[in-house]
């Protein structure tokens, strides 16, 4: 059997891991920020730990809601979250994501690596490819 697409998407960031760490976990902080192809966030719930969960509902410019969420399964503050990924449309359809920042130049800067894995198929995959770009961008312009 054929392995499960995935895709890996790395990120320079002018600010600590710290910053975007909870840039990337406080919901007041995502809803200003995460906006995947002009999505805008209406709801974030995060519990930030192992077994957690945490919920985004994003409306698109047409009014149409997605909703995605999941499960924390690692977590290392400020450097490291593991967590499944599921919308509510195909709940049968989990992936995996791996989010890791690791300080570069005395910690002012930060490379942060997305891993997004275990996609049903290509079309899923690319679909997210380009919403995680949209969102890293974003998040990269924060900080800019």
């Amino acid at each position: 059997m054929p392995a499960q697409p995935s895709l890996t998407l790395q990120r320079r960031i002018n600010a600590k891991p710290a910053k975007i760490y909870a840039a990337w976990t406080e919901p007041s902080q995502i809803v200003k920020w995460m906006h995947p192809n002009n999505n805008d966030v209406i709801h974030a719930e995060m519990d930030v730990r192992v077994g957690g969960r945490f919920r985004i509902i994003m409306r698109t410019p047409e009014g149409e809601e997605h909703d995605v969420s999941g499960v924390f399964q690692e977590v290392v503050p400020d450097e490291k979250l593991v967590y499944t990924w599921a919308w509510r449309s195909t709940p049968e359809r989990e992936s995996l994501v791996t989010f890791m920042l690791r300080g570069e130049h005395g910690g002012e800067r930060t490379l942060l690596t997305l891993k997004h894995e275990q996609f049903a198929d290509e079309a899923a995959r690319d679909d997210h490819e380009g919403g995680w770009n949209h969102v890293l961008d974003e998040l990269s312009r924060q900080f800019a």
